[in-house]
């Protein structure tokens, strides 16, 4: 493989000033194993990363965390849970003298 053929497998890094959206369709199963895995890193840090064969989306994150529960009932019911994560700044306030 020579340097252009590693560049191209190479992950895209979603970063801060770009705006980025892709939807899944799972079955219930891989949804259940990527919510935990999700949860473990809500719980264990203030950072997480979520990737794929070609990209990759570092998120700093902090608090609170919005978690909204929404159920359609009429028709064809659903359930919808949103979660956001505000972003984290590492910037600190000015010094009062």
């Amino acid at each position: 493989m020579n340097d252009s053929d590693a560049e191209s497998h190479e992950r895209t890094t979603i970063t801060t000033g770009r705006n980025f959206e892709q939807e899944f369709r799972l079955d219930a199963s891989d949804a259940g194993s990527f919510l935990i895995e999700l949860g473990e890193q809500l719980r264990d840090g203030d950072e997480l990363t979520i990737e794929t064969d070609e990209w990759e989306l570092p998120f700093a994150f902090g608090d609170p965390v919005e978690l909204e529960i929404e159920f359609e009932g009429v028709g064809e019911p659903t359930l919808e849970i949103e979660l956001e994560l505000p972003g984290r700044t590492d910037e600190t306030a000015p010094e009062v003298r």
